[in-house]
This record gives structure tokens, C-alpha cells and sequence, in this order.
């Protein structure tokens, strides 16, 4: 209720031209989004608001006329009657007046950031402090996302640099390749004519020919990898393809010990895809394979084509620990990874593009061990299904 002089009345010096009301002060903390606690020199707890009840758990009823370090960590509580005591015998403010962020306790026993403001008030009961109290947290994942994003931002720009050099180098290789290859060949071509060399010796050259032809193979595939091109589909020979994307993974296996198996369904058919997008999300299944069995007594990474209901499967398994429970659900989602290294976005990526050629990317784990990536690509043209495959 507000009282004040009617308009044909002066106020009288000396009193407030309006008063608040209980009712009134009441209304207005209730409305306040921020939490609002007052506490007597005493440090028990005068006023408590809505905003206090939904920050901290407790009611008013279970605040009030309590110390305030209720909604205080413990090594905050044992300490902040001494503070008070210390400014009403001293005067000397340490937080009055000024704005921090302290660490606040939810009923259930969670620790949370607050920025805190702190006010004074001399009443006829004795001095007062109203504190005013911001949740912190909605900020502080902000701010976590925003640094994340900065970092992911930093990432993709190296990304990006080394896309550019690797698409060079790759150039700047192939050239001095085909020239030993060129002139391997030139040997091997004149050493059969004159015979100058025993049969020993030509089959080490045409080894070393076979081999330069094998490494211009390997840096077009990678060549195809780092491109910046639109989206190209053809009809693909599903078996070499995929022979072809375990050959580069296998590259990568610096310890050699990972043993890779791959076994192909004679029956299917070419496959209308964009080979680079495609060998992209298999490289990228095989690798992460790779990884999960790094640290398992069996390294075992199988790839499997096979079809499934109008649809090629590209089932990748391992013999690894097999993905946690918690990360399944984040899983495809982008900037999510686990991992120490990476930015997230391989599996995000892969099903995208899956999704785009009409298939799918799925996990499928079972309760034993490993997990099993399954890439699903639709088939448009028929299947001889009366064909048994090779074992």
C-alpha cells in the first residue's frame, strides 16, 4: 500500500512523501528475477525472495530467522560470521558495495557460481545487509561454448591450411614419381632386349616398378581426399573400392600389429556414389577402428560388404572396448568427440553424407566386445540373390 498526501494536501516536512508497505516490500522482492536475502548484524536471515527459493531449494520458511550460511559452501560458512564481525568492529569493507563472484550451495549439496552484491542499511533493529544474488552458470556455459568455439574456429583454419598444402604436396609427389617410374620402366624394357640382366635382378626392378606404381596410386587417393569439389557420383566396383580404403588405412598403422580383414559379398553390384565423399567415410570408420583397438590385447578391425534389403552394408567391427553408454547419444552429434585429438566432426560428417546418398550410418553393439559401424547405401539395380557367396 502506498500512503501519500492527497492532491489538495502538502506533505508535512520531516515525513516521507510515501511509505512502502509490507505488503508492498514484499511484492516487490517476490518480483525481482535476481535473489534477494536481507540478514540482521546477528547474520540471520530477515528477508528471503522468490527468486532465492528457485536458486537455492529452500523454502522461505526453512530460511528465515536462520544463519545465512545455509546457502554458503562449508568453507564459506565457517568463515563469514568472522568477516561480518570483523567490519562491524572495524568498519573495514572487504565486499560491501562491491560486486563478486562467490561460490553458493544448493539444498541438495551442489556448488554453484553467484556474483554477489552486497548493500548496508542502519534501521531502528540495528544494521542491515541486503544481498543481491545472479546465478552464474547460464553465463559460464556461454562463456565455455564461446571458448570451445574460438578453439574449434582455430582448429578448422589449420584444417583448412594443411587441405590446401596437402592437395600441393601431393601435386609436387606425383610428379617426381611418374619419372622413376618412367625410368624404371625404361630399364626393365632395355634390359629384356639386350639381356643384360640375370632374371633375379629384372624381378627386383619390376618389384621397385610395382611399387612406384602402388605409391602414385596411394597419393591420387589422397590427392581425392583433400580436393574441394562438388559431389560427383558414378557407378563404382564396390570390391576394389573398398580393398582400396583399407590399403590407405593400413598405411597408417605405425605399429603394424593391427590385423585388418576384409570380406566382400561377390554378388553386388556397382554402386551409383561419389567414390571421394564415400571412401571419406570409410577411411574415416577404419581409422577410428584402428584407434579403438590400440590398446586391446586382439587388434582386429573387419570390414564387411554385404547386402541387406536393397541396400549395401559397409560394416566396419573391432576388437576394442566397444563405445561407453554415456557417449552413444552424442555420438553423430558434431563437436561432441571424446577423443584427446579432434574436432568432433568425422561422424557427423560421415552420416550427413550417408544421408545424402539416401543410405544411412548406424552403430550397432551388441553386449560383447568391439562395436560395429554399419555404413547402408541403397542399391537401384537388381541383385542375382540365387548366387551363393563365397566363403
Amino acid at each position: 500500500m502506498v500512503e501519500g498526501p492527497t492532491p489538495d494536501e502538502e506533505p508535512v516536512e520531516g515525513e516521507p512523501v510515501w511509505t512502502v508497505s509490507g505488503a508492498r516490500l514484499e511484492g516487490v522482492l517476490d518480483t525481482a528475477v535476481d535473489g534477494i536475502v536481507v540478514i540482521d548484524d546477528h547474520m540471520r536471515v530477515l528477508a528471503y525472495n522468490k527468486a532465492c527459493e528457485r536458486l537455492f531449494g529452500y523454502t522461505a520458511a526453512e530460511t528465515l530467522g536462520r544463519n545465512v550460511s545455509i546457502i554458503m559452501p562449508r568453507h564459506y560458512a565457517e568463515a563469514h560470521d568472522g568477516y561480518v564481525q570483523h567490519y562491524l568492529e572495524t568498519g573495514e569493507k572487504r565486499i560491501i558495495g562491491i560486486g563478486r563472484e562467490v561460490a553458493a550451495r544448493h539444498k541438495d549439496g551442489t556448488e554453484f557460481a553467484v556474483e554477489l552484491s552486497v548493500g548496508e542499511t542502519v534501521t531502528p533493529d540495528g544494521r542491515q545487509f541486503i544481498g543481491i544474488l545472479r546465478d552464474l552458470r547460464p553465463r559460464k556455459q556461454i562463456e565455455r561454448s564461446l571458448a570451445q568455439a574460438q578453439a574449434q574456429l582455430l582448429h578448422m583454419t589449420r584444417i583448412s591450411a594443411i587441405d590446401e598444402m596437402g592437395a600441393a604436396i601431393a601435386h609436387e609427389l606425383n610428379q617426381p614419381l611418374t619419372a622413376v617410374l618412367l625410368y624404371l620402366q625404361a630399364v626393365v624394357r632395355k634390359a629384356r632386349d639386350r639381356e643384360l640382366l640375370d632374371a633375379q635382378m629384372l624381378g627386383v626392378i619390376e618389384k621397385a616398378m610395382r611399387e612406384a606404381e602402388r605409391a602414385g596410386e596411394i597419393i591420387q587417393r589422397m590427392r581425392q581426399l583433400v580436393e574441394k569439389r562438388e559431389p560427383e557420383r558414378s557407378e563404382t566396383d564396390i570390391g576394389p573400392f573398398a580393398q582400396s580404403c583399407v590399403e590407405l588405412v593400413e598405411l597408417g598403422s605405425i605399429d603394424g600389429k593391427t590385423l585388418f580383414q576384409t570380406v566382400i559379398d561377390p554378388r553386388i553390384p556397382t554402386v551409383s556414389m561419389d567414390p571421394v565423399q564415400i571412401r571419406q567415410v570409410l577411411v574415416n570408420l577404419l581409422r577410428n577402428a584402428r584407434e579403438a583397438v590400440a590398446a586391446s590385447d586382439v587388434k582386429q578391425v573387419r570390414l564387411e560388404v554385404a547386402i541387406d534389403d536393397g541396400f549395401v552394408e559397409f560394416r566396419v567391427s573391432d576388437s576394442g572396448p566397444g563405445v561407453p553408454k554415456e557417449v552413444v547419444p552424442e555420438l553423430f552429434r558434431a563437436f561432441s568427440s571424446h577423443k584427446r585429438k579432434g574436432l568432433g566432426l568425422g561422424l557427423a560428417i560421415s552420416r550427413t553424407i550417408a544421408q545424402n546418398h539416401g543410405g544411412d550410418l548406424v552403430l550397432r553393439q551388441g553386449t560383447g566386445q568391439g562395436a560395429t559401424f554399419v555404413l547402408r547405401l541403397p542399391v537401384e539395380c537388381g541383385i542375382d540373390t540365387t548366387q551363393a557367396p563365397d566363403q
